[in-house]
């Protein structure tokens, strides 16, 4: 192996697009093996460099990389690199030169039938693929032995029991605490399970999903994940999803109960749901694993933990929090990473790592030590060796040592994890830190803006380095939860941005299979992960597109069961219709909010949302039919109450009164 894996020979012209392919292969090697100009500088500055450069494409590089357009051969210094790669050439070394060309341009020397990859229409990424596969061909290994997406050689975690777990990165030590969880999950255990508590990065979410996957089949029907998340405020108009996000401790039973195909408890009243999913659990088996509890403020815990205390004895819960919630006895606090398992874990990405590799174990050791045994900093900063200038992990540690005094370390490697971050990476990223549930690879793409196959690239790349978490034989992806903070924190343009993207897409999607097209709901259903959290957005968006979005979704939410968004995205409407002087749209949001609440048997909300409708369209004039069905509603809410006398005068002022509207 030369000094140098791959050499780039190119003219400016195509500076932007070589580069962006140099700082893949950077990931791959380090900056210190790819030949590329801007990676050498300090080198570079000499008197000579004419003389020094063309020996360093002709002895010193595995492969030269010739990128060739109608500007390459008029230019100096291309001039004087093809010199020393035509040479090669004449000395029959073929292998080592890779040809490519943008507009079908060639250069002085080649005959007719020299053989180019085509630049024109693709990404720095796919042009990277190429790169890597000739590499590998030479070399005599399979061509994705370099562009392949390194895996563990440990086994994938599987279970006979059906789950919605998430993929699960290599796993190492913990066998203390994984004896005792797998006690507390015991059906003969007189408790609901534990909770296990540590600070951000301590790996409590790989333990509790290692454990469920070892859970016995013979012990549970059904293992059911739920991750909470919840997004922030800030200046950036990176808005909260309150309502229409895993936020709360009803949303977190709206999930369960979907995942058990129990869309009654969806469609129940708030105060209702806990007690109907207890007992549509009876019997069941199940295994709930509950994540990132801290972000439930501490009326959600108390319902939290009152629903377990009653949990049926069948079933079994594993709660992971950074905050401790609950009772301490049935709690496990997480501490570091064993020493021998942390090394371990450094060996198995150092095979997948070249310059990693050249670390020893007292590299290692100086690692951990540094690191306080926290699995995810360990991981991302053995991660940045090879990166950029990061060229050992003496370099590494370096950067990590100096990290100020009192900062989280975390969040400080983060920064640094962002300079080297694509601009695709991050637009990924971003996308990733909305939904609160896993969404296709398909969604991302789109959303994001990353091509399809570009994007399953980067997926995989970005759940080797801890900082997305595959779903579903990774056909789906969700954001390591304190990648989304850290992210919304540095980056927010970015990631309001991303938002955008995420609200017209959501918006399309609602108005062209939204209203009274039935048939198409559907494609709906299959997107909610995605149009859920543009909700809040058009909630903090223009008035008129909000009450349009209100109006398309109506009959898909009250026909898919997701009463709950439906009920919050009306009130939050009809509050922003009244502050915009849209009196007209507020009566129908507080007309639709009592409809949902009659659904639920509601007499009380039904009555004070008909009067609220009343009012709203007394403001607004409207015309006889909206106050009709006003006074309708009433006449429902009375009904409810058995107050027939009032509902019969009610449905008599409406026009409204039939046979059938009473009993008897």
């Amino acid at each position: 192996m030369k000094r140098f894996r791959i050499a780039f020979s190119f003219a400016g012209e195509k500076r932007d697009f070589v580069a962006e392919v140099a700082a893949i292969l950077a990931k791959k090697f380090g900056e210190d093996e790819i030949l590329y100009d801007k990676y050498h500088e300090a080198e570079f500055a000499r008197a000579r460099l004419g003389r020094y450069l063309p020996k360093l494409y002709h002895e010193d590089s595995d492969l030269v990389v010739v990128v060739i357009c109608r500007d390459y051969a008029q230019k100096e210094w291309p001039g004087l690199e093809w010199d020393a790669v035509f040479d090669l050439l004449k000395k029959r070394r073929e292998d080592d030169v890779m040809l490519a060309q943008f507009d079908g341009a060639t250069v002085e020397g080649l005959f007719s039938d020299a053989g180019f990859i085509e630049l024109d229409h693709k990404t720095p990424e796919q042009a990277a693929t190429r790169i890597l596969e000739r590499l590998a061909l030479n070399e005599g290994y399979p061509k994705d032995h370099f562009s392949k997406i390194a895996t563990s050689g440990q086994p994938v975690l599987k279970t006979s029991t059906p789950n919605n777990l998430p993929r699960l990165q290599p796993f190492f030590g913990r066998e203390k605490e994984l004896a005792a969880i797998c006690e507390a999950l015991d059906p003969a255990a007189r408790t609901w399970g534990t909770l296990i508590d540590g600070d951000g990065g301590m790996g409590k979410t790989s333990l509790a999903v290692r454990a469920a996957y070892d859970a016995s089949p013979e012990h549970f029907d059904r293992i059911i994940f739920v991750s909470v998340k919840q997004q922030e405020q800030d200046d950036h108009k990176v808005r909260k999803l309150d309502g229409f996000a895993l936020s709360s401790w009803l949303e977190m039973i709206n999930e369960i109960a979907h995942e058990l195909e129990l869309p009654q408890i969806m469609k129940a009243a708030e105060s209702d749901r806990a007690r109907l999913l207890r007992t549509a659990l009876k019997g069941r088996r199940a295994l709930l694993v509950l994540d990132n509890l801290e972000t439930l403020n501490p009326a959600e815990q108390d319902q939290l933990f009152t629903f377990l205390q009653y949990l049926p004895g069948d079933c079994k819960a594993l709660l992971t929090s950074r905050i401790f919630a609950g009772n301490r006895v049935l709690a496990m606090k997480l501490h570091e990473l064993d020493q021998t398992s942390a090394l371990r874990m450094l060996e198995e990405i150092a095979k997948h790592n070249p310059r990693l590799a050249k670390s020893n174990e007292v590299d290692f050791i100086s690692l951990y030590e540094e690191a306080g045994g926290r699995p995810l900093l360990l991981r991302w900063v053995a991660g940045q060796v090879g990166s950029g200038h990061c060229t050992s992990i003496g370099d590494a540690l370096a950067h990590l040592r100096s990290c100020p005094p009192g900062n989280d370390a975390l969040s400080f490697i983060f920064d640094d994890l962002l300079t080297r971050f694509t601009a695709e990476e991050i637009s990924i990223l971003a996308t990733l830190t909305f939904p609160a549930q896993p969404i296709p690879v398909e969604a991302i793409a789109e959303i994001s803006g990353v091509p399809l196959d570009q994007s399953c690239v980067i997926l995989k790349s970005l759940a080797n380095r801890s900082l997305v978490v595959p779903y579903q034989e990774e056909t789906a992806s969700a954001l390591v939860p304190m990648v989304g903070d850290f992210l919304r924190r540095k980056r927010p343009e970015v990631v309001a941005e991303n938002g955008n993207r995420l609200e017209q897409r959501a918006y399309a999607l609602i108005v062209e299979n939204g209203y009274q097209q039935h048939d198409r709901f559907p494609v709906l259903d299959d997107n909610w992960p995605t149009v859920a959290p543009a909700l809040a957005l058009f909630v903090a968006g223009p008035n008129p597109r909000l009450q349009t979005v209100c109006d398309a979704l109506r009959f898909f939410v009250e026909f898919t069961g997701r009463w709950g968004e439906w009920l919050s995205l009306e009130r939050q409407a009809e509050a922003r219709a009244v502050a915009g002087g849209d009196h007209a749209n507020a009566g129908w949001r507080a007309y639709q909010s009592g409809w949902v609440h009659s659904l639920r048997g509601q007499a009380h909300a039904v009555l004070a949302c008909a009067d609220r409708a009343q009012a709203h369209w007394q403001t607004a004039k409207a015309s006889a039919r909206e106050r009709s069905l006003a006074i309708r509603l009433r006449g429902l809410g009375h009904r409810m109450k058995k107050d027939y006398a009032a509902a019969i005068a009610d449905f008599r002022v409406s026009g409204l009164l039939t046979p059938s509207s009473f009993p008897g």
